[in-house]
């Protein structure tokens, strides 16, 4: 990873304000893409009918981890992607961010694709085949046409959203820079909005009304999936664009006053005790609700909606915040980790899923089974890391730098006689 943390994928930067590199942040990223792994080999213990690779043993419990990490997960992802993202641009000019943003989002966007497809294709047939017995159904439905409104992004669509949202970055800082030449807009309305909403806990309210109408405006609004997945099309849904767009706008723009970030570790606390408070809440409103069953139309999807868009920002506010309060020092474990979060997440998914095919006819309870493909998931990811990627020219382009098999050994200088 690039020194400096330039980017969301790479390492944090010094904070200009304090003169501390961002662990922190660069530690919730990584988590929040990890979890993506545990996330997905959840989906195959949901109850009801069939919607993932195989449909194993139904778990409520693994069902409700579930929905409870997919609130925040890429929200909090997006927030630093946004934070990180000004600063590159600023560090390294307008074609220097682009040029980076090519070679270490977009291209991986278009080089992975093909491959984890088809590795995902190849893993749905496996699994069709393992729950009809071991053999393949003769009058299977064929494969539907790809279109714009169908092209499949799969888990590769947070590559995708990020690119829109630097094109509109640049398009929009553009157009600002020409009205706005002294930065007195900025400097002004700008970051004191951004002042007032960070001043008490009280801003998340504020910030949750753009989702909370987005949600509670969408059709055929399925509650348990939270935000719908923008992984089908390649037209964003309004939602996905409103929520993942204001929590990225909203790390941009934070990043013009690096010393807003003792705000997050001074209310952390009362965002994560929200937090909580307000998915308990959610969880009673639908708990009757089937998770391929739209949520009716009605005060309660409203309520609903508000609950789960604060919960988005409860959490992703009172995370980054526990972390900027515990997590500033380096840890090796955390920085290892954080450095192959990247990879792991570009690559996980077929293996998630063939983990699941496998485990399918194991005679274990739920719990087990989600544990022992989390486990092997990870072992087989983080192995494929530190062999194939940290130390070759794939962790150079994806995470800015190759490292070493061994550490240097320190030179001996020459003592004068």
């Amino acid at each position: 990873m690039e020194a400096q943390g330039d980017c969301e994928m790479t390492d944090t930067a010094p904070a200009p304000a304090m003169g501390e590199r961002l662990h922190a942040l660069d530690a919730v990223r990584a988590g929040a893409l990890l979890l993506g792994v545990a996330f997905h080999a959840s989906l195959s213990f949901l109850p009801g009918p069939q919607i993932w690779v195989v449909r194993d043993t139904p778990s409520e419990a693994i069902a409700t981890t579930g929905y409870v990490v997919h609130i925040f997960r890429m929200a909090a992802f997006f927030v630093i992607a946004g934070y990180f993202g000004r600063m590159l641009f600023h560090r390294r000019g307008a074609w220097g961010f682009v040029r980076d943003r090519n070679s270490r989002i977009l291209m991986p966007l278009l080089v992975f694709w093909t491959p984890v497809m088809a590795a995902i294709i190849a893993c749905f047939i496996w699994g069709v085949a393992a729950m009809n017995g071991g053999v393949l159904p003769k009058d299977g439905p064929p494969p539907p046409p790809i279109t714009v409104d169908t092209f499949p992004l799969t888990h590769l669509w947070f590559l995708y959203l990020l690119t829109l949202f630097y094109i509109a970055a640049l398009a929009i800082r553009g157009i600002v820079a020409t009205i706005d030449r002294n930065g007195s807009l900025r400097a002004g309305p700008v970051d004191a909005a951004m002042r007032a909403l960070l001043a008490t806990p009280a801003g998340a309210v504020i910030l949750a009304v753009p989702l909370s109408i987005a949600l509670a405006m969408r059709n055929n609004w399925f509650a348990w999936g939270g935000i719908p997945t923008p992984d089908t099309g390649l037209v964003p849904n309004a939602a996905a664009l409103i929520a993942y767009g204001t929590a990225f706008t909203f790390g941009w723009l934070m990043q013009r006053q690096p010393v807003l970030l003792d705000a997050l570790r001074r209310w952390w606390p009362v965002y994560l005790i929200g937090a909580v408070a307000l998915t308990i809440a959610c969880c009673i409103m639908i708990s009757g609700v089937s998770i391929v069953t739209p949520m009716a139309e009605g005060d309660l999807k409203s309520a609903y909606a508000y609950c789960y868009a604060l919960a988005v920002w409860t959490w992703t506010l009172g995370l980054i915040g526990a972390a900027l309060t515990f997590l500033t020092r380096e840890r090796p474990a955390i920085r290892y980790v954080a450095d192959a979060s990247y990879w792991v997440y570009l690559v996980h998914l077929p293996v998630v899923m063939a983990m699941q095919v496998l485990v399918f006819t194991l005679p274990l309870p739920a719990l087990a089974k989600w544990g022992i493909v989390i486990g092997a998931s990870f072992l087989i990811l983080l192995a494929s890391y530190h062999l194939l990627v940290r130390h070759s020219w794939i962790g150079k382009w994806l995470n800015g730098r190759k490292l070493p098999w061994r550490k240097p050994e320190p030179k001996l200088e020459m003592q004068a006689t």
